[in-house]
């Protein structure tokens, strides 16, 4: 049984190791994985958390302030009594409570252009992380192409050294036979060397494209990968659009255009943000506090309505009689005057306007003013460096493109009639009426030929879709 287990467990194993090794990446898949692994792309996430955080925090500084504080003290020694404000020698212990509120009613409309500034940023950043994600796609959409175009001429290589090597038996036999001289063996045998480094150039060509397919999916290079090739075909070699049209639908629709723009306007409101610190600002106030202190902790006593004359003069007439001052008569309400009582008899509360004018702050409004004005000529520059990027990038493309599809018309009627006089001549040499050296001649220049096609095919079809993605179009294979 536990052989039986174990034989299982091996052949799971190696089920699982074929699959994951016979297993064909899509385009979408290689997508999606390189948009989860790039770290460019989560730090622009956290950017636009960043953002948000700043926009919250705007929307919060229309809101009033509200803080409570307190503090408990001990006194030893000599103290100041709160309530009598007479000091007294003896130990004691203080409480002190306080609620402050303040609301900013005018200060030049920083905080609603600041509000503002705030959504622009947010905007922009997602635009800046929608930028990001379209440069890893087309980073990935170029790589694949790659690995996809170095299949084909691999396969073009690997036939090509199939067919000298079939045509070096043969010529063996012929020599073997007397038929040919062993000059002819060696020109093939030196061409079909020839067209094994050339396949093994090729599959080191090929597996660079893989290699850099699977950095920019941030998979370790070990990992087998296998690309799943779309049937890619020319329905036409027509441009739909010219470099112009699609260049002012791509200042409509691509990302980095929109988030320059955005961050113009941010620029804009962060200078009226700066040039209201020139104005007056107004605010409200409202502040309660109490306090409490042990030394007033002692018997209470409260008039009771009645008065009792005085035992002391407190004064003389003008013919010398004394004069008594009548006092209320005090009657104990409660044995301590506690700290409830003192916290509710201290009470004190304010309600306050306050107006600040500025008039001389060391220049620093004046300062952050000058430092707007250039915030907003570089993102006024921006926005024209960023078209220009825009433009030659479609401007490149679309005359590959338009290269590209001249190049495939005349390489689609070049392998055509290479292959016919390949044909022949190989008909031709096989009866001995053409030379080695001629014959590998044309074989060469219908390789180079198949070569020249694949590579204008791919190249048409890669440009265009780049067009096609600066027009808002999805890149799909």
């Amino acid at each position: 049984m536990k052989k039986y287990t174990l034989a299982l467990a091996f052949l799971a194993s190696f089920t699982m190791s074929f699959a994951q090794e016979s297993k064909k990446w899509s385009l979408k898949e290689c997508v999606d994985i390189a948009l989860e692994n790039n770290l460019r792309i989560k730090r622009s996430i956290y950017n636009v958390e960043s953002f948000r955080a700043n926009l919250l925090q705007a929307k919060a500084a229309y809101l009033p302030t509200f803080n409570v504080s307190g503090t408990q003290g001990w006194n030893f020694g000599r103290a100041l009594n709160p309530v009598t404000n007479n000091f007294v020698d003896r130990n004691s212990n203080t409480l002190n409570f306080a609620a402050q509120s303040n609301l900013t009613l005018f200060n030049g409309l920083r905080i609603t252009n600041t509000l503002r500034q705030s959504q622009r940023d947010v905007l922009a950043s997602r635009h800046d992380l929608q930028k990001a994600k379209n440069d890893v796609i087309l980073n990935v959409v170029t790589l694949y192409t790659n690995v996809i175009f170095n299949q084909e001429l691999l396969e073009n290589s690997r036939y090509q050294l199939n067919s000298s090597q079939t045509q070096l038996d043969r010529i063996r036999k012929q020599v073997d036979a007397g038929a040919l001289s062993m000059s002819n063996q060696l020109n093939q045998e030196a061409q079909v060397a020839t067209n094994e480094l050339n396949l093994i150039n090729q599959e080191n060509a090929l597996n660079l494209s893989i290699l850099q397919l699977k950095q920019a999916m941030q998979i370790p290079g070990s990992e087998p990968l296998q690309v799943e090739v779309p049937d890619l075909q020319l329905e036409d070699l027509v441009l739909d659009n010219s470099a112009e049209k699609i260049y002012a639908i791509a200042l409509e629709a691509m990302p980095e255009i929109k988030s320059a723009m955005l961050k113009v306007e941010s620029a804009e409101l962060a200078l009226k943000a700066n040039r209201g610190s020139y104005l007056p600002r107004l605010s409200f106030s409202a502040t309660a506090t109490s306090n409490y202190s042990s030394l007033n902790n002692t018997a209470r006593y409260q008039a009771d309505g009645t008065y009792s004359l005085g035992t002391t003069p407190v004064g003389q007439t003008a013919t010398g009689v004394n004069v008594f001052a009548f006092s209320p008569n005090l009657v104990q309400v409660a044995e301590k005057y506690g700290p409830t009582d003192q916290l509710t008899d201290n009470l004190y509360k304010n309600l306050g306007l306050q107006l600040t004018i500025p008039i001389l702050n060391g220049l620093n409004t004046r300062t952050n003013v000058q430092r707007a004005i250039i915030s907003k000529e570089l993102a006024d520059i921006t926005v024209t460096e960023t078209q220009n990027t825009l433009r030659q990038a479609i401007e490149t493309a679309y005359n590959d493109a338009l290269a590209a599809s001249r190049s495939y018309a005349s390489s689609l009627k070049q392998v055509k009639a290479q292959e016919e006089a390949y044909r022949m001549n190989k008909q031709r040499f096989d009866v001995g009426a053409l030379s080695i050296i001629e014959y590998q001649v044309s074989e060469n220049d219908l390789y180079r030929a198949k070569s020249d096609l694949t590579r204008a095919k791919y190249n048409f079809i890669f440009k265009k879709k780049i067009l096609d993605f600066y027009q808002g179009k999805t890149i799909e294979y």
